[in-house]
């Protein structure tokens, strides 16, 4: 079958540069799946995106699908011919669908008897005729929120479309697409180079449109350019290092067909604003890249990235600092006029903003936060006094100006104006930390003060919104219950918090009052727990431990890991599986003769025979050992005890029945069993571990 390489190109408006990348990823995503599903072979798949454009060059595409062969079963013999070997209605029913004749078809033995079956071969359609089909359908089912129409087109996309290449060698396919006729014709640069450029094969694509159109089409090409770039103009320019932001990366490569990087000053005494606020004004409002020191500091510089290689560079970075004046402008005078204001004396203004129309104010939810955060104080030895005032003053910086404008800047300003209050370090920490971790792999908070407001938060949010039958349901969950959750559950085992869940939402609870559901903190609580499964899974650990330890509903979260971590090592011995099997076994037998009404006091009177003696009395030895250690919370040394059990139970099991006829004997090897199975109980449920066998 021959192959020849296909390129897809459309050309636009400039693309959102944000929504970029994930269009042409979804692009390229959608045509390739699309190959997959009609049979139709290919080698390398290549993406390229501009603001202006999005392409896909698939290589050694296969001009056609594979034939196929077919087969359609019709009536069974019997019931296709009568008496008289004549065929039935149904054969000529059969046959007539196909259009053929009953003698075309064959006979198929199967166990339940012959039937008559038609064979053929399907023809692989002509992947020509296959492709604008596959490249519309990819486009249609593109992530675009909102399409828009332009003209007095029906056409509808995500900006106005313009032009269409789809070469199959050097072959146009014409097919119409989105009101387009594809061709060969591509444009270069909106400024360097506006005018068609001929694209003679798909190979020659990013060769021509570089070399003639000034356009890297690349995006991985460009992003890299700009990288190296900004990284290199600002140090050879300063001496300085540019901070380079991947998300804002991406942004900018979205931005540009063909980079330039410049680099440009600003007024020195801007220095003074917050770091943390001149970033975000210039990547938020500017796209720039800002520039440090060796030692950190940052310099009064940036570095741009024009859409063009001027002749009169001086002139863009000109007008470039022109702009960023008055940004940095605005965040200086936002954050002199916020330091008139103590962050106490902005307590009062939290009152007419809601929280949750249920629920109160955030200055409600201050109140309440405030409660809590110093009863978590005082459970891992912190400071309830200042984990109070944190609490109280932690949403107070969502009422000053510079918040107003930077919302990013949540908790950020807040511990520069509590710093600037003159408040206690750690209470002007928490104002920040309290937000900590804000994703995944974010780093925690660092005192106990931010911790115990960071989780008393979070619990406060997750208890009152339980509380009024607003869990997250599905994919929705405005509050972010799910990431608080996590959030908590990361805080108290990574800083190894000595905090009870149920403790803790019970305390919550007591904070509200017109609470409509039953066993808010035990709901809670379960919920809470459940989302340990994903995080265990992120690091590896299977379904299977996370069950076994869940099945026990330890609620403190750090005793859950310890549990957890155990059963994993346990996991790996090679005594592990027939253990589990065991257990799976002695569970099925005890919740069959009364569950937890047996007993485990064994009368050493009854035991009769050499398996049931020995293994009695390994479980005595065990549970002399390992109960310590239980209790010391070393569930791994337990674990790892235990497993020598494996031998006496495989032969109790070989040689003894645990079901005799007398009674008494009968009773006493289900309690010794009973003792058996408890010992691992009080660590995890392993016999939700995989078997032996």
């Amino acid at each position: 079958m021959a192959k020849q390489d296909f390129l897809v190109e459309l050309g636009v408006e400039e693309l959102p540069s944000k929504a970029l990348k994930p269009l042409s990823d979804a692009f390229t995503q959608g045509i390739t799946k699309g190959l997959e599903e009609a049979g139709i072979a290919f080698g390398k798949v290549e993406a390229f995106a501009t603001p202006r454009r999005m392409a896909v060059r698939i290589r050694d595409l296969a001009d056609a699908q594979p034939d196929k062969p077919v087969e359609k079963r019709g009536p069974a013999v019997k019931a296709a011919f009568d008496d008289s070997g004549n065929p039935t209605r149904a054969l000529t029913g059969f046959a007539t669908s196909l259009g053929v004749t009953p003698d075309q078809l064959d006979t198929l033995e199967t166990d339940k008897g012959a039937w008559l079956v038609y064979r053929t071969v399907e023809q692989g359609k002509p992947t020509v005729d296959l492709m604008s089909g596959l490249v519309e359908q990819s486009l249609a089912s593109l992530p675009i929120p909102k399409r828009m129409r332009w003209g007095a087109r029906r056409t509808e996309f995500v900006r106005p479309v313009h032009w269409l290449v789809m070469l199959f060698g050097n072959k146009v396919i014409d097919t119409p697409i989105m009101g387009l006729t594809p061709g060969n014709k591509t444009m270069g640069h909106r400024f360097h180079c506006p005018k068609t450029l001929i694209i003679p094969t798909p190979t020659d694509y990013e060769v021509v449109l570089e070399q003639e159109g000034y356009v890297i089409a690349d995006f991985a090409k460009r992003r890299e350019m700009i990288r190296s770039g900004v990284i290199a103009l600002a140090e050879a320019e300063a001496g300085g290092k540019a901070v380079i932001n991947e998300d804002l990366l991406d942004e900018v490569t979205g931005l540009n067909e063909w980079p330039v990087p410049l680099i440009g000053r600003f007024d020195k005494r801007f220095l003074e604003v917050p770091a943390e606020a001149l970033i975000s004004s210039m990547e938020e409002h500017q796209k720039y890249f800002h520039v440090v020191s060796t030692d950190g500091d940052m310099l009064p510089l940036f570095v741009t990235v024009a859409n063009i290689d001027s002749k009169d560079p001086s002139q863009v970075i000109s007008g470039n600092e022109k702009v960023i004046r008055p940004r940095l402008a605005d965040a200086a005078f936002f954050y002199e006029n916020d330091r008139k204001i103590r962050l106490e004396d902005r307590i009062e203004r939290l009152k007419p903003i809601v929280f949750q129309e249920k629920l109160g104010s955030i200055y409600d939810k201050s109140v309440r936060v405030a409660a809590l955060a110093q009863k978590i104080a005082a459970a891992i030895g912190s400071d309830p006094a200042l984990a109070e005032r944190a609490a109280m003053l932690a949403k107070t910086d969502l009422v000053t100006e510079m918040v107003l404008e930077f919302s990013d800047l949540q908790g950020i300003m807040g511990q520069y104006y509590a710093a600037d209050d003159g408040e206690p370090a750690d209470v002007a920490k928490a104002m920040n930390e309290q937000y900590m971790p804000r994703f995944a792999k974010d780093g925690l908070p660092t005192t106990m003060t931010s911790c115990a407001l960071a989780i008393a938060d979070r619990l406060d949010s997750l208890v009152g919104l339980f509380g009024i039958g607003q869990p997250p349901s599905g994919t929705r969950d405005p509050f972010a219950l799910r990431r608080a959750s996590l959030g908590v559950l990361r805080i108290i085992i990574e800083r190894e918090l000595p905090l009870d869940l149920q403790t803790c939402c019970e305390w919550a609870e007591e904070n509200f009052s017109g609470l409509t559901e039953d066993n808010t903190a035990s709901n809670v609580v379960d919920y809470m727990l459940d989302r340990f499964r994903a995080y265990y899974d992120e690091r590896g650990i299977g379904a299977e431990v996370f069950l076994a330890v869940h099945a026990r509903r330890p609620t403190r979260p750090l005793d859950f890991d310890r549990r957890v971590k155990a059963v994993e090592a346990f996991r790996q011995l090679p005594e592990a599986q027939a253990l589990a099997g065991a257990n799976k076994r002695v569970s099925n037998i005890l919740s069959k003769q009364g569950g937890d009404s047996v007993g485990e006091n064994v009368n050493s009177n009854l035991l009769q025979d050499a398996a049931e003696k020995t293994l009695a009395a390994q479980v005595d030895q065990q549970a002399d050992k390992v109960i310590p250690l239980f209790e010391q919370g070393n569930y791994a040394n337990a674990l790892q005890s235990l497993a020598s059990l494996q031998e006496p139970v495989d032969s109790f099991f070989t040689e003894v029945m645990v079901m005799a006829e007398d009674d008494a004997v009968r009773d006493n090897r289900l309690a010794l069993l009973n003792r058996l199975h408890n010992l691992f109980l009080r660590v995890a449920d392993i016999s939700l571990l995989p078997t032996a066998g």
